[in-house]
């Protein structure tokens, strides 16, 4: 796969497991993805959760794509560091598109949403037919 392939694949499967760091004690966790494009990966969390403090303390994650097909599976794993967004306007389309997220946004405001973006990540696919291949990094 080539940037614009992965990207189209993260859009078309947008639930992803992302690893953390908290000290020496890894975290991974299910994720919605916002958006891939050229300008990188956003996703968002909230400010009371622990992903958030991980973040702080820690930006550099993993993330791991795929398309949940067992019998053609594709893993797009992504490496890199992650950077805090604090764009009002951002947070209110990600709101607008997220019905789930209102009532908490009504209660809490949007300065307890936090949106993040990885820019330049390195990412590596995996497929069955590969599995003993060596990897290839594509920098996104």
């Amino acid at each position: 796969m080539n940037k614009q392939e992965i990207l189209d694949f993260l859009n078309s499967n947008p639930i992803f497991h992302m690893a953390t760091a908290d000290g020496d004690t890894p975290h991974v966790r299910g994720m919605l993805l916002y958006r891939a494009d050229e300008n990188g990966i956003v996703f968002n969390t909230g400010k009371i959760k622990d992903l958030y403090h991980q973040l702080s303390k820690n930006p550099k994650v993993e993330l791991c794509f795929s398309n949940g097909i067992f019998e053609n599976l594709i893993q797009v794993r992504i490496a890199g560091t992650v950077e805090a967004l604090e764009d009002l306007d951002l947070k209110m389309e990600i709101v607008a598109k997220r019905d789930f997220l209102k009532p908490w946004i009504d209660r809490v405001g949007y300065e307890q949403l936090a949106v993040y973006v990885l820019k330049k990540g390195t990412a590596t696919v995996w497929t069955m037919a590969t599995n003993t291949d060596p990897k290839e990094f594509i920098q996104l």
